[in-house]
């Protein structure tokens, strides 16, 4: 049981540090060229997805910025207070 727990454990510091490190993953919807070919396949346009940059935010730096955002939101001192000033 213990091993298990510091195996997920040390697997999601690894990914957390992955996340930092590159932050961006390739588009799978137009495999990072960042264009996509029309259903008949004559003319391309710029991926849905992606807006055309061939990249996408992972899922764990996403995870990062609503985090960081919401306690951001949360720990903003109170101007109305009078002992947060």
């Amino acid at each position: 049981m213990l091993a298990a727990s510091l195996t997920a454990a040390f697997l999601t510091l690894c990914y957390a540090a992955a996340c930092a490190a590159h932050p961006f993953k390739r588009c799978r919807a137009c495999g990072g060229r960042g264009r996509t070919r029309s259903r008949h396949g004559r003319t391309s346009r710029p991926c849905r997805r992606c807006r055309g940059t061939g990249r996408q935010l992972r899922a764990g730096r996403r995870l990062h910025i609503w985090w960081t955002r919401t306690h951001a939101a949360g720990t903003r001192p109170d101007p109305k207070h009078p002992s947060t000033r």
